[in-house]
């Protein structure tokens, strides 16, 4: 398949062997002495600039032909084969970002043709941080006797709302910890208020872990928490709390979450009832590679099934003010080689979506090739990333001038209530 070249971004080669480092600069602005190796015929001909990540995390990225494997699985993917999981071990094993990054960016031009990219204004807010998960990883979350432990009253809320819809937002993602004593009538109560102020706006609310939790605290099935929250409002459920689906990394990192089992017959039961709602994976911890790789299998699999997710969002673990402080941040080089592998191995989902909100803004738009067509959203509001300490802030200009720059256009995704 030919792929229209877009000479315009800034992060693409249009000859062969031409690097678009500028001035010696780092995409981020950081100057550097290294170099990029020639881009080989064939292969890699005509590969995009990327920039060169030295930091200790990082190799440098050599512009070389992949091994003899690895390339027979991106070219087996590029064929419309279906990857195995033994493949996607093997990509993420692989060395060669340039050659999965070229790939990735072959699929998702044939998803979504034309070169428009996406992006969303929304806001992300937090209903409580009262929480007894007591999650390894979470910086944000409070026992319910912290003196900092808040539950959103109905006057801030609306007034986020409000700010939401003057920044010409239409979605509100509602998230909050598990909070030990709230009844389930103040969900209701909250979400039926929500709607009869604001009825335009959607709700993307209650990951599967809360739901999970709900049926087990208040004695309802998950389908009777689902049915019951969709009354009062709910339109789509977000894809929070997957973490990684395998319940060794649960165990380690959340034990008093729900199961890998639980997360997936959420979504399950929430795609049965004609509900609609996406999957994410925070990685770059604990985890194997191919425990990574079978929390892919495992939303591939669902989608199989159900056809219900919407998008797959990934994005790396942030170990600011946790107790997993001392892991150290995953980079840009792992960031981009998980988004591309996800694009190759998750052929049935209609969205990747590049984080920008862990990896800022620079990096989430070279991410649009990698294998992602959507940028996110804006996130008016933020509140759990930046409680571990990482802080990108961005505003529509700026998001729009990002995809430009990759080379793309722009274009807002608009949302309806259900």
């Amino acid at each position: 398949m030919q792929i229209p070249e877009r000479k315009n971004s800034k992060y693409f080669r249009s000859q062969p062997g031409e690097s678009r480092i500028k001035n010696g600069s780092h995409f981020d602005g950081r100057n550097t002495q290294g170099k990029i190796s020639p881009s080989h015929e064939g292969w890699n001909s005509g590969f995009f600039g990327m920039p060169v990540f030295f930091q200790a995390e990082h190799a440098k990225i050599v512009f070389s032909l992949p091994a003899k494997n690895d390339k027979m699985i991106l070219e087996k993917t590029l064929a419309g084969q279906r990857l195995s999981v033994e493949d996607a071990l093997r990509l993420l094993e692989s060395d060669d970002l340039a050659a999965l990054g070229r790939a990735a960016d072959q699929m998702c031009e044939r998803q979504h043709p034309g070169g428009v990219r996406t992006y969303h204004i929304e806001r992300n807010i937090n209903y409580t941080n009262g929480c007894i998960s007591g999650c390894e990883f979470c910086a944000f979350c409070r026992s319910e006797t912290d003196p900092d432990t808040y539950v959103i009253d109905r006057e801030t809320l609306f007034r986020k709302i409000e700010e939401t819809l003057a920044l010409d937002g239409d979605r509100i993602l509602l998230q909050g910890g598990l909070h030990p004593s709230l009844p389930f009538s103040w969900y209701e109560e909250m979400l039926r208020s929500i709607k009869e102020r604001f009825p335009s706006i959607v709700v993307h609310g209650f990951s599967p872990t809360e739901i999970a939790f709900f049926a087990d605290r208040f004695a309802m099935s998950d389908e009777e928490v689902l049915l019951r929250l969709r009354e009062a409002g709910l339109d789509s459920l977000p894809g929070g709390g997957a973490e990684i689906l395998v319940d060794r990394v649960r165990q380690q990192l959340s034990p008093k979450k729900a199961s890998a089992d639980r997360w997936i017959d959420v979504c399950r039961t929430w795609h049965r009832l004609g509900g609609r709602g996406s999957a994410t994976m925070m990685f770059g911890h604990v985890e194997t590679l191919a425990e990574r790789v079978e929390h892919l299998r495992r939303i591939r699999e669902l989608q199989d099934e159900t056809g219900g997710l919407t998008a797959f969002i990934p994005w790396t673990f942030q170990p600011g003010n946790t107790r997993l402080g001392h892991l150290p941040k995953a980079g840009a080089w792992d960031y981009l080689k998980t988004l591309a592998v996800g694009r190759l191995f998750l052929d049935n989902f209609p969205s990747v979506q590049s984080s920008w909100v862990t990896q800022g803004l620079r990096i989430g738009s070279l991410g649009l090739h990698f294998g992602a067509n959507d940028l996110g959203s804006i996130m008016i509001e933020e509140n759990v990333v930046a409680a571990a300490g990482t802080v990108f802030r961005t505003n529509e200009q700026e998001i729009r001038a990002a995809i430009a720059a990759a080379g793309y256009t722009p274009q807002r995704r608009r949302l309806r209530a259900q």
